[in-house]
């Protein structure tokens, strides 16, 4: 199986920490789905360049967590019910974490209902429009960021 995970690591926490974060990413997203196999222990210290004990620890906090089972002689495997408990620990994490920081940010603001709600039927300004992704396609990106570039 072949990893689908960034291989930048920051400096904001531990290495196996955030090989945890990005394997509770992938089964919240369903690229791993329950009963899963998790990469091999020695195929993503390889494909990463880490210590293997660096990813055993990772994956060790996820069994702790019974977000993964181990099977001997067979690997690690993403355990039933592990999406439905992410997500309800995720959802509990966002409302006492995140959420006041957001209402506040919102009441300082003075935004009303309908602008959120305006908003959020609108994809963000971010996002590239289906033109500007085939114009980028034909090569004609780099002539947009030099205008973006000049514009700033």
């Amino acid at each position: 199986m072949q990893t689908i995970m960034d291989p930048q690591w920051d400096e904001s926490s531990p290495i196996y920490r955030q090989l945890r974060d990005r394997v509770v990413a992938m089964i919240l997203e369903g690229v791993l789905k329950e009963g899963d196999p998790l990469p091999s222990v020695r195929s993503v210290a390889a494909d990463f360049r880490l210590n293997p004990l660096t990813v055993l620890k990772g994956y060790q906090q996820l069994v702790d967590e019974q977000l993964v089972e181990k099977r001997r002689g067979r690997g690690m495997f993403v355990s039933l019910g592990a999406r439905k408990a992410l997500m309800k620990d995720e959802r509990q994490r966002f409302l006492e974490d995140e959420w006041p920081k957001i209402y506040a940010t919102i009441q300082r603001l003075g935004l009303s209902q309908e602008d959120l709600q305006r908003a959020a039927a609108a994809p963000p300004a971010s996002w590239p429009s289906p033109a500007a992704k085939g114009a980028a396609s034909e090569g004609q990106e780099s002539s947009e960021g030099e205008e973006d570039e000049r514009s700033n």
